[in-house]
């Protein structure tokens, strides 16, 4: 690996699928505003810029230098690159870990790839055959505009940030980075682990440049743990696009992976050419556990597993949807395990990879999640949103990334929509099946929620779920009641119309309740807001939490909550933990009221 000691977010940042040589382009980039978004008739391909960046943080944030937090059109990035001698020849590619919104790369003057959504990675070629005495050039222009269908999550279409929408993020703002790979080279496996076969099926892809040939090639897998070698297999890379390999664990080797015990086995995936000799490399991990349904319950290795789960927005107050450090991204899973929650629902943004590598090993439960809240500004009456082709190919390459990573339990592909039975089908409806189906085509192994809360079109998805924000314990157990005679709380419109199909009797969670306001040091000028009305102290807080959660642990058709929300973001104040991570509670307390057996848990089956 070439990486500078003063390079900010430093570390590997897909890991798992690692190869050991690598250049990390995080750092000082040139950079300059483009308001006009006129930059290519300017000439700004063909020059330095005027300004300066660091990267992987956004112009928008204090971390990149910049923190200018107005809108960006577009913006420009430019820098130089000079590859190791040792990797002379060989085929380099660039990758870009996200970039916010609409990306063109360009190498030496030359477009090499564009790519369209703000939370998924893409790579193009840095050189076809790297020249370690070249300088190469690489430029950037991401546009990002104020208006039209786009999918930003959480980030304001204001000028400052109001209610639950916070700061923007324009351009680079993940890591950047280079390898060095072989005309025939292995794709990101696919893991799927059989807890009922005690064994993985990895789906490994085979690329083939012209005019390299794969004849004879083949596929070897090694499946280790702490005392060796446990499985291995090989497979033919020359008659399939994507080799399949079935690794059975012999039974003294099988553990599973689970909260209370994250095991992970080690693997190396290695392409042989026709003499046997490794032509690519690379190492990564995986966790054998099984997630399934049984009635109303959601099981974890054939065992009913409450999800206490914690609504994360993944902010920070320097670096905006950037995390600081890659230790920032741990300590966030330390303070929500801290507070007695075992996992979390990733919320309205496709978080960093790096994040589900520490849940990975902290066996911290997660439901992955598209940003899609708020895209629309400009569609028909009655649809808040304008969801594009776009959403369903973005969500797409977001579950690809995921897919073996043993921490996610669940995917919600969209979040609070707003359609009315009954209505015309809108564009909405068409992506809602589309990104349901594209979901569920590329992963059968897990539940999915076709939308969380607010409007379900999918009769029968695999999951029903509701947000309530009702603060009265009271009150909110009479909300909730209902599921046990087979109606719950469904979120409807204001005016009573529904918005959803009816509850089939699938497993049902709330997924977002709670949200107290909480601040207790805010000044009077301060904007601050949180659900309901504000405690009058800290014991009337920990009582109204103990009583919402309650509700929900004591029903024993509930499979899991997910309660608002692990920290403060911006001016919305409602955290477990203020914004900067610190404490404001009695976290104790917090963990006390959700660690007692939920009744599902106690259900005899």
């Amino acid at each position: 690996m070439s990486v500078h000691p003063a390079v900010p977010r430093p570390e590997y940042p897909r890991p798992q699928f690692v190869r050991a040589a690598w250049q990390c382009l995080n750092g000082t980039w040139q950079f300059e505003r483009d308001p006009g978004d006129s930059g290519l008739e300017r000439g700004l391909l063909d020059r330095d810029l005027t300004g300066e960046i660091v990267v992987p943080f956004c112009p928008e944030s204090e971390l990149s230098g910049v923190g200018d937090p107005d809108f960006h059109a577009a913006v420009w990035y430019r820098r130089t690159v000079r590859v190791p001698q040792d990797w002379a020849g060989q085929r380099v590619l660039l990758h870009f870990q996200a970039v916010d919104h609409d990306a063109t790369v360009w190498v030496d003057g030359v477009e090499a790839g564009r790519h369209r959504g703000g939370f998924t990675p893409f790579s193009c070629d840095l050189a076809a055959a790297a020249d370690p005495a070249h300088t190469y050039t690489v430029v950037v222009r991401a546009r990002d505009p104020r208006g039209g269908p786009q999918a930003r999550g959480k980030q304001a279409t204001s000028y400052e940030g109001r209610g639950a929408h916070y700061g923007r993020t324009t351009g680079i703002w993940q890591t950047v980075w280079c390898e060095p790979v072989p005309a025939v080279r292995l794709g990101r496996p696919r893991i799927t682990p059989s807890v009922a076969a005690s064994a993985f099926r990895i789906t490994v892809p085979v690329t083939v440049a012209a005019p390299a040939g794969r004849a004879g090639h083949q596929v070897r897998v090694t499946v280790s743990d702490q005392n060796g070698e446990v499985a291995t297999a090989r497979a033919r890379a020359d008659v399939d696009l994507a080799p399949e390999l079935w690794l059975p664990l012999p039974a003294d080797r099988v553990r599973l992976w689970s909260p209370e015990d994250p095991h992970l086995y080690d693997l190396r995936v290695d392409l042989l050419d026709g003499d046997g000799a490794v032509a690519d490399t690379a190492d990564s991990y995986a966790g054998l556990r099984s997630v399934s349904i049984d009635g109303k319950a959601v099981l974890l290795n054939g065992q009913v597993r409450f999800q206490r789960l914690v609504l994360d927005q993944g902010f920070y107050p320097d670096g905006l949807m950037t995390a600081p450090t890659d230790e920032a991204l741990r300590h966030d899973i330390d303070l929500a395990v801290a507070a007695g929650f075992n996992g979390a629902r990733l919320h309205q943004k496709v978080f960093e990879e790096r994040y589900l590598y520490h849940a990975d090993r902290a066996g911290f439960l997660v439901w992955g999640e598209f940003g899609d809240w708020g895209a629309n500004m400009q569609g028909p009456a009655g649809d808040n949103q304008q969801p594009t082709a776009s959403f369903v190919t973005q969500w797409v390459e977001a579950v690809e990334r995921d897919y073996s990573h043993p921490s996610i339990v669940g995917w919600c592909p969209l979040n609070e929509t707003w359609q009315r039975m009954h209505d015309r089908i809108t564009v909405l409806d068409d992506v809602t099946w589309g990104m349901y189906l594209a979901t569920k085509a590329a992963d059968q192994t897990r539940p999915v929620v076709d939308a969380s809360g607010y409007a379900h079109r999918v009769p029968g998805a695999d999951v029903y779920d509701s947000h309530c924000y009702e603060q009265d314990p009271e009150r909110f157990g009479k909300l909730m009641k209902g599921l046990a005679d087979g109606t719950p709380y469904v979120n409807a419109d204001p005016d009573g119309t529904a918005w959803s199909v009816p509850y089939a009797g699938q497993p049902y969670f709330c997924s977002e309740f709670g949200g107290i306001w909480w601040n207790p040091e805010a000044r009077p000028d301060e904007s601050s807001w949180g659900y309901g009305e504000r405690p009058t102290s800290e014991e009337e807080l920990q009582e109204r939490f103990a009583g919402l959660v309650a509700v929900l642990l004591d029903d024993p058709g509930m499979f899991g909550y997910c309660y608002t929300q692990l920290t403060d973001v911006f001016q919305e104040q409602n955290g477990v933990y203020r914004f900067d991570r610190s404490s404001k509670l009695d976290v104790s307390r917090i963990r006390a009221a959700q660690l007692r057996p939920a009744a599902i848990e106690q259900d005899e089956r």
